[in-house]
């Protein structure tokens, strides 16, 4: 009922910039917090940032200062401008959505991950 489409990854250099996107569709009532999760070591997917349907954010301390999340509402996408790179922060990066959808007589809060989008930060 819900899919992610993440767009925006690639390779850059150490201090270089990139912007993930993450476009959400489907027959869903209304998308709720939108998160960017890198998938980090163990396959143990960590937080990167989160941001709320009204655009309250939360980050990472690794992040702090250099990744901005926002959303645009109207186009059900949500994006993460990664500035000052390093190469720590090469992974994976998945977006996550929370969305209430139908489900036959009552409404029901389900998680959707998108793909993932690479990212690699030479140094």
């Amino acid at each position: 009922q819900v899919q992610l489409v993440e767009s925006g990854g690639g390779k850059v250099q150490a201090g270089g910039s990139l912007r993930l996107s993450c476009v959400a569709s489907g027959t869903f009532i209304n998308i709720n917090d939108m998160g960017w999760y890198r998938q980090g070591p163990g396959n143990q997917r960590a937080l990167v940032a989160v941001i709320t349907s009204t655009g309250s954010t939360t980050y990472a301390d690794s992040v702090k200062g250099r990744f901005t999340i926002s959303r645009d509402n109207a186009k059900n996408t949500m994006y993460l401008q990664m500035n000052g790179l390093k190469p720590e922060d090469t992974d994976v990066y998945f977006c996550n959505v929370v969305a209430t959808i139908r489900q036959f007589l009552h409404t029901s809060d389900r998680n959707y991950w998108g793909q993932g989008t690479q990212v690699t930060v030479s140094s």
